[in-house]
């Protein structure tokens, strides 16, 4: 039986040998999926996506959200890679970091491609 918070899964050897299955590529993952898991930082990061750096006040306008809401999810973001802050006169500015997004959808994508082969396996077993 497994303990409570521990993993039931097994990473296969393919797997546990990938120089981005270390821990702290892991964790960094992990805080990009976090910061990603929210409707209104998708929003947020939809307005940054032309590639233009905007204020506080321009991420605010249209939405329902107070600028200190805002605020606070650029926040997570930035702590997640995914938004950097640059000072412009006395505006924050914030742009867009697409490295962190390239680096999570590389890894879905290892990930897709081992149940795909697993799945292939299966597969085969099933059928031979």
């Amino acid at each position: 039986m497994t303990g409570v918070g521990a993993s039931r899964c097994k990473i296969s050897r393919d797997m546990s040998n990938e120089p981005d299955s270390r821990p702290d590529a892991l964790k960094t993952r992990a805080s990009v999926f976090a910061a990603l898991g929210d409707e209104t930082r998708l929003a947020v990061l939809a307005k940054l996506c032309n590639g233009v750096p905007q204020s506080i006040s321009r991420l605010t306008a249209g939405t329902n959200l107070s600028r200190q809401a805002v605020t606070k999810h650029l926040r997570v973001l930035a702590n997640a890679g995914v938004v950097r802050n640059m000072r412009s006169g006395r505006e924050s500015l914030f742009e867009l970091e697409p490295q962190p997004i390239e680096e999570v959808r590389d890894y879905l994508d290892q990930v897709s491609r081992q149940w795909d082969d697993a799945l292939a396996r299966l597969k085969s077993r099933v059928e031979g």
